[in-house]
């Protein structure tokens, strides 16, 4: 049985999709949305979408309508004669062509204001980030507090922060969609971008990504944003400007003395894991950490991430290519791994503030990881677990990663090489995972 053409019916079902994919569109939440203008930058590219989108709708529905009149006024009909044959008509030519030359002129100008206005410089009392990009990381440098920290980055509620753009390998691209702005880092060249949080945008997280594809990681490149009260980021910028630092119980029962972040390596003392380093003196080390109290310690309280911002947590598997003993998971020693720590290959690439053996810049600054809310450039959270599988085999964890294979027995992806000599076994992962989150 041959079936018969519906037009109508067709045209019902088109309707009725048409329809449902319009209410899906409309459900849901897009934490990580352009269409929010928390700042002025974004408020800004707001205002220039709307007008766009205005102009836009309204010669869509002017062709629109006229060919529809078209195709019904002219259609064939079976009574019809030969239609009559016309060259040109100046008037239809000359008005078909002022119409699209008035209409770019309203999209022009509001186009031209916006890039003017966001492509000005920022305002000399700004504040100073420089962003440096890794493969596959992000470095935020604030000059005018002597801050260096990675993946996380703070910014006070209604100043105009100046971002300078860098990278220290190939193309990457800054963004922070909820606050507007997307610029690249191209290699030789520091670009700029600026906005300002909206005052009254209260304490919040949100997600920033690298947005021009940069290698095997590019996907893997995040990091965090806070946009906090003016109060919040000055207890923030007072704490991270002091030098690394943890309390260690005396002897004295509820005492506590505050230690140097590594210790001071006798030469030639003992068993070297993966690289021997120089010593320093008791005196120089303790200098660092002795001349003030301590500030007390202020970052965006986690209850808050996980009961409002759920989705920055990271939400990454951990690899079955490794494994680590559970039963050693918290139980490592602080002080041992201060120790382990101050003897490794760590203070090779990284920096923590007020050691003056360990200022390397090759992987991130680790002055104050243990207050971090993430590690491996925002792809998993910074808890216990998840650091000691990073510690043990970082490109295991996250691919094309340049820090090497730590963990004792482990074959390391990149150089297909097991690890043997001056491998770190999972308890002395776990000392150093400790001593980690003692920088607080």
């Amino acid at each position: 049985m041959v079936g018969t053409f519906r037009p109508r019916r067709l045209a019902s079902v088109a309707l009725l999709g048409a329809l449902a994919l319009g209410l899906a569109a409309c459900g849901g939440e897009y934490p990580n949305s352009t269409f929010n203008p928390n700042s002025d930058y974004n408020a800004a590219i707001d205002a220039l979408w709307d007008k766009l989108l205005f102009w836009g709708t309204l010669v869509f529905i002017g062709v629109e309508a006229a060919l529809v009149y078209t195709i019904f006024k002219f259609r064939r009909r079976p009574d019809g004669g030969v239609p009559k044959q016309v060259h040109g008509n100046t008037a239809l030519e000359i008005t078909w062509t002022a119409i699209p030359a008035v209409i770019l002129i309203f999209i022009a100008i509001p186009t031209v204001r916006t890039i003017f206005k966001t492509q000005a410089k920022a305002a000399p009392e700004a504040l100073q980030v420089e962003v440096i990009g890794h493969q596959w990381w992000w470095e935020f440098r604030y000059p005018q507090y002597g801050i260096t920290t990675a993946n996380e980055l703070y910014l006070p509620n209604g100043r105009t922060v100046n971002f300078q753009l860098k990278t220290v390998d190939v193309l990457h691209s800054f963004w922070i969609p909820q606050m507007g702005g997307k610029r690249d880092l191209i290699s030789n060249r520091t670009n700029y971008l600026w906005f300002t949080p909206n005052k009254d945008l209260g304490s919040k997280a949100w997600n920033g990504f690298c947005a021009e594809f940069c290698g095997p990681s590019h996907a893997n490149m995040r990091f965090r944003v806070f946009t906090v009260t003016a109060d919040e980021f000055g207890q923030w910028a007072a704490h991270q400007k002091q030098p690394a630092s943890f309390p260690l119980a005396t002897a004295d029962v509820g005492a506590a003395t505050t230690v140097p972040a590594v210790a001071p390596v006798p030469a030639g003392a003992g068993s070297t894991p993966l690289l021997q380093v120089s010593a320093v003196t008791p005196a120089v080390a303790a200098d660092t950490t002795a001349k003030s109290a301590p500030v007390p310690m202020w970052v965006f309280p986690k209850e808050r991430i996980e009961k409002e911002f759920a989705f920055t947590i990271p939400k990454t598997p951990l690899t079955t290519l490794i494994s680590f003993d559970a039963s050693l998971l918290g139980k490592g020693d602080a002080e041992r791994g201060r120790q382990l720590y101050s003897k490794s290959s760590c203070i090779g690439c990284h920096a923590i503030a007020g050691t003056p053996m360990n200022m390397a810049n090759v992987g991130p600054n680790l002055t104050h990881v243990g207050s971090r809310h993430t590690i491996a450039g925002g792809l998993y959270p910074n808890d216990t677990k998840h650091l000691s599988y990073w510690i043990k085999s970082a490109p295991h964890m996250k691919p094309g990663s340049i820090m090497p294979s730590l963990g004792k027995g482990v074959t390391d992806p990149k150089t297909k090489m097991v690890v043997n000599v001056g491998g770190l076994t999972d308890a002395e992962v776990a000392d150093i995972v400790a001593y980690l989150q003692a920088l607080k």
